[in-house]
């Protein structure tokens, strides 16, 4: 592999794009720039004008009771209180402060800058395909994954150090236990009606592991067996499905809200539904009897062959996946917006209450809301950024093809074909070589364990389970919605 080859240019020169542009930002872009507004909390003398609360009369330079010993003025006004909240556009020095907008603006912008990284990467390879060269666009897209794993990570943390978050942290472990049993049963189904790819990728790696190894003189049994693997994957997978669990509850009340005040509008009502629908749509795909036997094998009448070949039907999925990506990140503000305009919404619904509460209470449920709004966009994000770059990651590993959907492409089992000649001619010549030499074979060897088929059944899987994950998630944050929520 050639030290300064173009993947290397590629990425020193993004390093280098994104040093320049550190002023600019995407993320801030989508919160300040798209017209979204906040509500303002009202203050204590606006309440006490509309509460009927005499004003305290001014008691020289001591004060009066406005602040003692540094604590806020406390005092009642009826929860019935009719009070319109004003409003005032979201600017850049109202965000900086929010929690976790480091986080937010990192994850964003890394993955716009990673998504330029690996356009260019895949314009170059498709040029000039890589022989011995590592795509370092791999590199990036892993780093975008884990990164969105450590903010969701980080994220559901707060449910277990709050001790005011019993009922969120009891939903966490009861998800867990679900997405378990249901990763346990999804990994038993046959590759015939569910084609993830994991029996494929665990039969290769099995045959080249034991190859490796017997080529090392090394004597062993093979790899771990395919119970411990599947185990190991339904652990995985449930927890992707807890850590998706609340973002989808809070992405569905954010639909929710959003159908009601812009369901007038049919375009912009169905984009909301699209948007909402199409996780479902990816999670259909994956699964033969229902899609891929009818678009790749049935010939309907009036048809001499299928819909679409088999490669076309594997492009067609990441270009959806792509698809659904985008459109969720264009409907961000819209969504947003829907979840600023819940502190409105708390007010009116606390109208119809009876008692008092305090004005600090009242001033916290407005504040509060905007408060978490960096918190609400990462629980938006995070999870259709994992299932983009996971997408990516199986693409380009798993030797699939954008533009199989558009011409007929020929067969890619070349690279496996190769490998087995060059593994077969490398092993007869280990005797000749010098120890240097037989180091660097058992390296292409060990290189060769991980092949195509091992990638597209680890990444498929992975793929696949984040967008049902965040399918079911969403799904059962609507049901909650329209079934069981009063408001």
């Amino acid at each position: 592999m050639a030290l300064l080859g173009a993947q290397l240019v590629i990425t020193l020169i993004m390093v280098s794009v994104i040093q320049k542009l550190g002023s600019y930002s995407f993320a801030r872009w989508l919160l300040c720039s798209q017209g979204l507004y906040r509500y303002l909390y009202p203050d204590n003398s606006e309440l006490k004008a509309l509460a009927g609360v005499p004003k305290d009369k001014p008691k020289g330079k001591k004060g009066g009771k406005s602040e003692s010993n540094g604590k806020p003025e406390t005092f009642h006004v009826p929860r019935s209180l009719e009070i319109q909240l004003e409003t005032a556009p979201v600017t850049p020095l109202d965000v900086v402060h929010l929690r976790f907008y480091t986080e937010y603006l990192w994850i964003v912008d890394f993955s716009l800058y990673t998504a330029i990284v690996y356009i260019m990467s895949e314009m170059y390879t498709a040029i000039f395909p890589l022989k011995d060269e590592f795509n370092l666009s791999m590199v990036w897209c892993t780093l975008v994954v884990l990164f969105s794993l450590k903010i969701l990570l980080s994220l559901t943390k707060q449910y277990f150090t709050s001790e005011e978050s019993i009922g969120e942290r009891s939903t966490c472990i009861v998800a867990f236990c679900i997405f378990l049993l249901i990763a346990m049963m999804v990994l038993i189904i046959d590759e015939s009606n569910l084609e993830v790819g994991v029996d494929p990728a665990y039969d290769s790696f099995y045959e080249n592991a034991s190859k490796f190894l017997e080529n090392q003189g090394l004597s062993s049994v093979g790899p771990a067996s395919k119970l411990i693997l599947k185990l190991s994957l339904a652990v995985w997978a449930a927890m992707i499905g807890t850590l998706f669990t609340f973002p989808g509850l809070r992405v569905a009340r954010m639909h929710w809200d959003s159908l009601r005040y812009y369901g007038e509008n049919k375009v912009k009502a169905l984009l909301l539904n699209c948007n909402f629908a199409l996780p479902f749509v990816l999670t259909l795909l994956w699964i033969r009897p229902v899609t891929k036997y009818y678009l790749t094998v049935r010939v309907f009448s009036g048809m001499e062959k299928p819909i679409m070949t088999s490669e076309a039907f594997d492009s067609l999925r990441l270009f959806l996946v792509v698809a659904t990506v985008a459109l969720r990140v264009a409907l961000l503000p819209r969504q947003l917006q829907a979840y600023l305009d819940m502190a409105q919404r708390r007010l009116d619904l606390m109208r119809k209450e009876a008692g008092r509460i305090t004005n600090v209470d009242l001033q916290k449920k407005v504040a509060s809301v905007f408060y978490y709004l960096c918190v609400v966009a990462l629980q938006y994000i995070c999870p259709i950024v994992m299932c983009l770059y996971l997408a990516l990651m199986y693409k380009t590993l798993g030797g699939y093809s954008w533009t199989a959907l558009f011409y007929e492409a020929e067969s890619r089992n070349v690279t496996e074909s190769v490998t087995e000649s060059v593994a077969e001619s490398v092993a007869d010549s280990v005797p000749n070589m010098e120890a240097v030499e037989q180091y660097q074979l058992a390296w292409e060897n060990l290189k060769m364990i991980f092949t195509t088929e091992v990638y597209r059944g680890v990444l498929g899987f992975a793929t696949w389970w984040c967008c049902f994950a965040w399918f079911l998630t969403t799904g059962l944050g609507l049901g909650y919605q329209t079934y069981f929520r009063i408001s």
